[in-house]
């Protein structure tokens, strides 16, 4: 994406994890599931994408456990990219600047 010149805000969830309401912010109206990482070890334990958690849960153990947050969060103007997806990193990066990477 710097490559492409967007402009990127960092955040490092391991030292400054985002709260409750960050993440529901975040979320917004968009499906919770998709921002569960489903190689974090605690959403295979607790077989998520089975039953996954309801979302006020969801949301509390994505807060208390980073890891469990599909990365990188990719936001730019209305647009929320999860995960390592190159085009829609890509149209972010064209489309919208600056796109502010929310985690990491």
């Amino acid at each position: 994406m710097l490559e492409q010149g967007a402009e990127l805000e960092l955040r490092d969830l391991g030292a400054e994890p985002l709260s409750e309401r960050e993440l529901d912010a975040l979320i917004g109206a968009q499906d919770y599931r998709a921002f569960l990482n489903p190689r974090n070890e605690s959403y295979r334990e607790r077989k998520m994408g089975e039953t996954p958690p309801p979302r006020a849960e969801a949301i509390r153990l994505m807060s208390r456990q980073p890891n469990l947050i599909r990365r990188p969060v990719v936001i730019g103007g209305s647009r929320t990219v999860l995960g390592y997806d190159e085009e829609g990193l890509r149209e972010v990066a064209r489309g919208r600047k600056p796109a502010r990477k929310r985690a990491r």
